[in-house]
């Protein structure tokens, strides 16, 4: 097995260490935060670090690089307070990743890539209508992170939309069948796949398959 110490890897080129860190945490979820600014001019990002905080209230978590550049998502969602999330699926994966792309804040990235604005309900941010699994948030707080740089945004899940077929009767989403996917990294896009569903663990009780 390969190993790396901390001098080691703080010496590896620039692009090879940022592949190395971005990939060993893991698979992380594929989501595009849609936004527009105060005169309506939408934006479109993907996102690989929205997280589950809490069910009640619900909220989640996402991260954003440091603001040393101009960052339309942030600048958009403290101006307007509203965004949204959509799930990335299979057939939109080349669309929703040049959304990665430097574009000038005057230029939306939906009418770039050709993905769809989806309005619903007098929500204030647009849906990607293409999304199978799509959630209207609102911003709640931001946290500075001063090691890095970065600000992590705690948000609201204020609207949730998903196909019924998906949903079992538990609530449980099965994202395999939506086909969302995940990513590797920052540029490597991998399927779903159900392997198994376990019930609740319990000290000394039998773990049971609930597929």
């Amino acid at each position: 097995m390969k190993h790396l110490d901390k001098s080691q890897i703080a010496n590896l080129p620039r692009f090879e260490r940022m592949n190395l860190i971005n990939s060993c945490g893991g698979i992380k979820s594929a989501n595009l935060l849609g936004s527009c600014n105060a005169a309506g001019k939408t934006n479109l990002a993907v996102f690989n670090s929205v997280i589950h905080l809490g069910s009640n209230p619900p909220q989640l978590t996402f991260t954003l690089r440091p603001v040393t550049v101009e960052r339309h998502t942030y600048t958009n969602l403290k101006n307007t307070r509203f965004f949204t999330i959509n799930h990335i699926h299979q057939h939109i994966i080349e669309k929703a990743h040049q959304t990665s792309a430097s574009y000038d804040a005057a230029i939306s990235e939906f009418d770039e890539v050709k993905l769809t604005e989806e309005y619903i309900s007098n929500f204030k941010a647009p849906y990607v209508k293409e999304s199978r699994i799509k959630m209207g948030c609102s911003f709640e707080n931001e946290y500075p992170i001063k090691e890095s740089g970065c600000i992590v945004i705690v948000a609201n899940i204020e609207h949730i939309y998903f196909d019924e077929h998906i949903q079992s009767k538990d609530g449980f989403l099965d994202l395999t069948k939506a086909e969302s996917v995940g990513i590797i990294g920052l540029d490597a896009y991998v399927k779903t796949e159900m392997l198994d569903r376990f019930s609740y663990a319990r000290p000394e009780e039998e773990l049971k398959s609930i597929l």
